[in-house]
């Protein structure tokens, strides 16, 4: 499970350099004292640069194992980009090279459209919006592309042209209530031709070979029609996607060579075993190793993982994030991992719906030295593996915290726009003084208290099976009443994890309601549903809570010179409502109940309120700062000495997006 950050407030400064400048122009100082967060800002998406604290402390050893783990990451990049939508790898092809080899005028209206137009498709991994899921149209004009295609004598024909400017494919994920999701979904885990109703019959007809142990079906394979018939294209060395991945497995196999301990080496070749084969048998077998592989300061997330890009929540998106041990935090937090038995006991859960035993909470924070797939250039900031319910009930999880992309957001930020939208000037101080603290604890609950809690009742399905299209959003939502339950609690303090629980709680609920209700709604377009899973149980949490509080005033809306504000009248009854709603979430998870989830999310979770909309993106007109922010990584560069041996692995960090883009595509594109 992912966490994602909140909406954020920057205002970037642009760096832009052609691609005919010297390479090292493309790097730089890495002076912490002097380290520039922001590097370029274009449409509603920002870009930012992070450091790797701590990297001159590891051994070269560690280093190697850092640089074959990033290696294998990226070698996998063109398959979520497959992933996404089936044209989005011949439109990069043809794009970049426009970009390479156009000679003509670089300052017109035109070429800078074409330039936001291709920088948006690179942050998005394609041509859809990363948050939203619309396809993103350009700002400019046919016939201008066409003598962009001839000036540089590049080829783009057929539905992949055609697509950039008709209304075809226009959503890569569609949640619509009443439609068939899958057939009107783009994202390319389906054939064109698959239906709703052909994936469940599909997987209906397989049989689970333990029902204790069920199998991630559809995780990491394509469903498509053939002469008819449906059937499964699987993601292996042979089979689909191959390229790219003997290129993974080639890399993951360097690192067991470097690897810290045994159980670190052996859950990675189990994973170069399941790139090899494909067989999701052995992918539990090395969930079941790398969940358990918790010593050494070197981690890592590799696979076919998150599924909130399949409209119905099987298929796995490729993903790779490489971290290092922040020592001094994650001791801090191994308290909060050690009293997840506490919070269960103490929560408002049914008695049968709690854990007995909550087993193997690992919670770390983490530096990350390099991110891929569905964690790049966009980033969670918090994530919780592995996924399947029987090994996060058995062998336990991992949880961690993304520490220096928090730092780097944090560094990076402007207040301009929370004191637009905050109620008074209490809740603004609280905010500047407690926020980024009450993120950082919201995060650690959301992800070790949060997706550990809770157990399904005997005999029912998984989510996936049971709550289908709803089973994302109800999951981070659960998850999110759990850390609110607790974020407004004494025992955090007890802990030692903060020094006013109270002004740390009051901080999150502010922050969370208003977000929920009126700063998230910047992110979308005036007209629009919500969609995204983390946007939706934002908005049914904030939206039931004040409709269940509004008898007792417990949160306010506030109208004042013709702006909306929401101001919470009390925090104790506020906890009383989570602690309802998180009490309910649960049930319907345990219990796989379809109708109540789908009358929750629905019923607060989609539709907007359209003049309060209007009203918020007025509001935000003035800010400069853009909506969403992804980043550079860092480039990991070998330093050998004159016989040719490894003596090092040196950071250079990344000033130029475009840069950073075409390089990948020049070192890593396997698949076009």
């Amino acid at each position: 499970m992912k966490f994602r950050p909140l909406i954020l407030t920057l205002i970037i400064s642009v760096t832009f350099f052609s691609c005919t400048d010297e390479k090292s122009n493309f790097y730089v100082p890495t002076s912490a004292d002097s380290f520039e967060y922001k590097v370029d800002q274009f449409a509603d998406l920002a870009i930012l640069r992070y450091q790797i604290p701590g990297w001159d402390e590891l051994t070269l050893k560690e280093k190697e194992l850092v640089y074959y783990l990033t290696q294998a990451g990226l070698a996998g990049r063109d398959i979520m980009w497959d992933q996404k939508y089936r044209h989005n790898l011949e439109i990069r092809a043809a794009l970049e090279n426009i970009y390479r080899n156009f000679n003509g005028e670089k300052n017109s209206d035109n070429w800078i459209a074409f330039e936001v137009y291709l920088k948006r498709i690179w942050f998005s991994n394609g041509i859809h919006h990363h948050y939203s899921n619309d396809k993103m149209m350009p700002g400019f004009s046919k016939k201008y592309f066409d003598n962009l295609l001839v000036s540089t004598n590049t080829i783009l024909t057929g539905d992949a042209y055609e697509v950039i400017f008709n209304d075809k494919d226009s959503k890569m994920v569609d949640k619509t209530k009443g439609v068939d999701n899958v057939l009107k979904s783009a994202v390319n885990f389906y054939g064109p031709n698959i239906t709703t109703e052909d994936v469940i019959n599909f997987y209906n007809a397989k049989k689970q070979p333990d029902q204790t142990k069920p199998l991630s079906y559809g995780l990491n394979s394509k469903l498509v029609k053939e002469d008819g018939e449906v059937k499964e294209v699987v993601y292996k060395a042979d089979g689909l996607y191959g390229e790219s991945i003997s290129e993974i497995i080639k890399w993951v196999n360097k690192a067991v060579e470097v690897a810290e301990n045994k159980p670190q080496g052996d859950a990675l070749k189990i994973l170069a075993d399941y790139y090899r084969t494909g067989d999701l048998k052995t992918w539990d077998d090395y969930c079941v190793a790398w969940t358990k592989a918790t010593e050494g300061n070197i981690d890592y997330i590799n696979g076919f993982i998150e599924v909130y890009n399949d409209p119905i929540g099987l298929r796995g998106s490729y993903e790779n994030i490489v971290q290092i041990n922040d020592f001094d935090m994650s001791r801090k937090m191994s308290e909060l991992s050690e009293n997840a038995q506490w919070f269960e006991n103490n929560t408002t859960l049914m008695e049968e719906h709690k854990k007995a035993k909550v087993v193997g909470v690992s919670y770390k924070t983490v530096n990350v030295a390099g991110e891929s797939g569905d964690a790049s250039p966009s980033t969670p900031i918090g994530v919780n593996l592995p996924n399947a319910n029987w090994i996060r009930a058995s062998i336990g999880s991992k949880s961690v915290s993304l520490g220096n992309i928090k730092n780097a957001y944090n560094n990076a930020g402007s207040s301009g726009r929370l004191k637009e939208f905050v109620n008074d000037d209490e809740e603004y101080e609280l905010e500047l003084k407690y926020g980024a603290l009450a993120d950082n604890m919201h995060t650690a609950l959301h992800e070790v208290i949060g997706h550990a809690s809770g157990q399904i009742n005997p005999g029912v399905g998984t989510p996936s099976e049971t709550l289908k299209t709803y089973r994302s959003t109800m999951e981070e939502g659960r998850a999110d009443l759990l850390a609110l339950y607790y974020v407004y609690n004494s025992k955090i303090q007890e802990l030692g994890l903060v020094d006013d629980w109270k002004a740390v709680g009051k901080a999150s609920y502010d922050g969370y309601i208003r977000n929920g209700m009126m700063t998230q709604l910047i992110r979308l377009n005036l007209g629009d549903d919500v969609e995204q899973a983390h946007m939706r149980n934002r908005k049914w949490v904030s939206e039931w809570v004040y409709e269940k509080g509004l008898k007792d005033n417990v949160i306010e809306q506030v109208k004042r010179d013709g702006k909306t504000y929401f101001n919470i009248n009390d925090y104790d009854k506020l906890r009383v409502l989570f602690g309802q709603l998180l009490r309910e979430t649960q049930r319907i998870k345990s219990e796989g109940d379809y109708d109540a989830a789908e009358k929750l999310v629905e019923g607060f979770g989609v539709k907007v309120d359209q003049d309060l909309h209007a009203e918020i993106l007025k509001r935000n007109e003035k800010f400069e700062g853009a909506a969403y922010s992804g980043f550079v990584n860092p480039e990991l560069i070998p330093v050998y000495n004159t016989e040719n041996e490894l003596i090092d692995i040196e950071v250079k960090y990344v000033n130029s997006f475009e840069y950073q883009m075409l390089q990948y595509s020049d070192r890593f594109g396997f698949l076009d």
